[in-house]
């Protein structure tokens, strides 16, 4: 007989994404739920990474990562947000973002240690929490803004609190901190022991000519952050779940800890490949101009239809008001937008612990051209 197992994670079950994405499939609807591309990445990337291979970059790489990529990652971030990390000792490469925050979260939270999340949030962020023991402190953005009430996060802040993750560019909203905001963060977190978990793994998705708030631009909030970002993201390779964490040494000492013992190391000619192809910075600066123009296509369309089109700011994604297209619930009107009109939307209510319905949903730009249009060819309809 099988054993009865406690379960560590008793609340959790198939998440909203495997679920419309599977809906999706079955359906023949358009897939605009699960943040992916449906498109190839850059060619030279996977010449890199064949080339690594074929090199014989095969093996056990270091655990924290190949030295040369760290040491690109060291001159991205210096370079971009004027931060100097020490390649050796402060950057780790990661099995992606998701890894980086559950190693990040298993390091510094003990039973019984309060983190404050800010919903609605990315789903990892809660079972991460409480498989460390920690208490899960929920605290709202500003519904319709999605801006950080700090008032709100003041308020949440006890002698138990123990770290506090923040999301900008923000999924699946699209908001994008301000300068302001992470001043008032550094000034709200300056008297305390947090540490700050920031995850920026959108960070090089932001439009309008607006510049990215690295926590690592913020001297106060730098000296007390795990900052985490994905080269999946930003180079179209989700599916390979490589990213990186700039931490102080400390932290960083800490992190490696459970890092060498939940992953160890990272996949080695894939490594390789993104190291040489960092060489050019272009891909990565000239993303807000490629997504922004696929994010103008998307809204462009959507204006022809009832829903209400929210601030997309960064990120690739778009949320929209469906009050005036149905009186569903969200995630009922995301079963029957997929159904009858074989489009595919996640609700937002699934972001949130206690499934607050706002009447909001989400839809992923990072598609072709041609998949964006037969979309809104679709969406025409409503």
């Amino acid at each position: 007989m099988t054993p009865t197992l406690q379960s560590r994670l008793p609340n959790v079950g198939t998440t909203i994404f495997t679920v419309m994405s599977a809906l999706a499939s079955e359906k023949g609807a358009v897939n605009l739920g699960q943040g992916f591309p449906d498109f190839h990445c850059d060619p030279r990337l996977l010449q890199a990474v064949t080339d690594a291979m074929a090199q014989g970059h095969n093996q056990y790489p270091p655990m924290t990562g190949i030295a040369p990529l760290r040491e690109a990652v060291a001159t991205k971030v210096s370079t971009l947000y004027g931060r100097e990390y020490n390649p050796i000792t402060e950057i780790t490469i990661t099995a992606g973002a998701t890894q980086a925050i559950l190693t990040c979260i298993l390091a510094v939270v003990h039973p019984g240690d309060e983190v404050i999340v800010l919903e609605p949030c990315y789903d990892s962020y809660v079972p991460n929490i409480e498989l460390a023991g920690g208490v899960v402190v929920r605290v709202p953005l500003t519904p319709g803004t999605f801006r950080p009430d700090f008032g709100k996060i003041a308020a949440a802040i006890t002698p138990r609190t123990r770290a506090i993750l923040v999301n900008s560019p923000h999924n699946p909203s699209g908001m994008v901190w301000t300068r302001e905001e992470m001043l008032a963060l550094q000034d709200l977190l300056a008297p305390t022991d947090i540490i700050l978990i920031s995850d920026e793994v959108y960070e090089h998705m932001v439009f309008d000519g607006q510049p990215h708030h690295s926590a690592a631009r913020f001297p106060g909030l730098a000296e007390r952050a795990f900052i985490v970002s994905s080269f999946g993201k930003t180079y179209h390779v989700t599916g390979w779940k490589i990213g990186f964490v700039a931490a102080p040494a400390s932290l960083s000492a800490e992190f490696r800890k459970v890092h060498q013992f939940n992953v160890f190391t990272v996949n080695t000619p894939m490594q390789y490949g993104l190291t040489a192809y960092m060489a050019d910075p272009r891909p990565y600066l000239d993303l807000p101009a490629f997504y922004s123009a696929k994010r103008d296509l998307f809204r462009a369309g959507l204006a022809r239809t009832k829903f209400k089109l929210l601030p997309s700011q960064g990120t690739y994604f778009q949320c929209v008001d469906i009050s005036e297209v149905s009186d569903l619930s969200e995630a009922d009107f995301c079963m029957w937008l997929t159904n009858e009109i074989g489009v595919a939307a996640i609700p937002l209510s699934a972001f949130y612990g206690n499934g607050f319905d706002q009447r909001v949903v989400r839809f992923c730009f990072a598609k072709k051209d041609e998949t964006l249009k037969l979309a809104l060819e679709r969406l025409s309809r409503l």
